[in-house]
């Protein structure tokens, strides 16, 4: 590799660790904006709830930054085939986060609504429980993303099953009460919009753990089920497992040739 190869590839390097970096940002900023937006609902605070609103415009602009660095990644390094893996999943990923900024903004508009018609007298309890669990499935995510690991990311997909009956049941129960007294449908179902803004969370974080997968194993996982999902990251395993005793083989042989 000649100097001008060697500056160009440490260039690149440069700006795929700032694109990454500010993808994690822009994904830690989506978290807080739900912890805030659910802290808004369950205290009726509709002062929180209009800076949750107020600041999606910051999140849009994140989003319009890092679409604009991507592009210019790939028109200018037309990167290899790991490297583009990354990009393009970062690409993907970023219109996730932004879809998890939406939704934090529709919790905070239904926060509003309960300032407005008065507390709803079931739910909450759910929805504390599922907003704990989507925000761990958030950080989760985040956290594959920034180590690529694929384990990691199927712990993820595994957990919005988990979510996503829990939901189910959530909802059920919800409406059951409905029915049995209609007298409180309209504040019950703000509640239940709520829910559903969790459950779509749990879907864009479960999303950024499929592209965690594909940047790893080159396989798209989406609409395949989980004994796929498994071996793409058993075949991920084995290859780091190879990696790691080719690479002790070879200072094995390095360390004889000097002794």
């Amino acid at each position: 590799m000649n100097t001008l190869d060697k500056h160009t590839s440490k260039s690149f390097d440069i700006e795929l660790k700032e694109a990454t970096t500010l993808f994690l940002e822009m994904g830690e900023s989506v978290a807080k904006q739900v912890a805030k937006a659910i802290h808004s609902l369950t205290d009726a605070n509709n002062a929180q709830a209009q800076e949750v609103i107020n600041a999606d415009h910051d999140i849009n602009q994140m989003e319009i930054t890092l679409d604009e660095r991507i592009l210019l990644m790939v028109a200018k390094r037309q990167p290899a085939a790991n490297d583009l893996r990354l990009i393009m999943a970062m690409s993907k990923g970023v219109v996730d986060l932004e879809r998890i900024g939406d939704e934090a903004v529709k919790i905070a508009q239904m926060a509003q609504q309960v300032v407005s018609e008065g507390s709803s007298p079931r739910g909450y309890s759910e929805v504390q429980h599922l907003s704990n669990q989507v925000r761990l499935m958030i950080h989760s995510a985040l956290e594959a993303f920034a180590h690529l690991d694929a384990e990691q990311a199927f712990e993820v997909m595994r957990n919005d099953t988990v979510i996503n009956q829990e939901y189910q049941s959530a909802i059920r129960a919800l409406m059951t009460y409905i029915m049995e007294d209609p007298r409180h449908v309209s504040k019950v179902l703000n509640i239940i919009w709520v829910l559903r803004a969790l459950e779509r969370i749990g879907d864009h974080a479960r999303n950024i753990a499929e592209l965690v997968i594909y940047s790893k194993s080159g396989k798209d996982v989406r609409h395949t089920n989980f004994e796929q999902v498994e071996k793409a990251v058993q075949e991920v395993h084995d290859q780091q497992l190879a990696r790691q005793a080719s690479g002790a083989e070879q200072s094995q042989v390095e360390e004889k040739k000097s002794s």
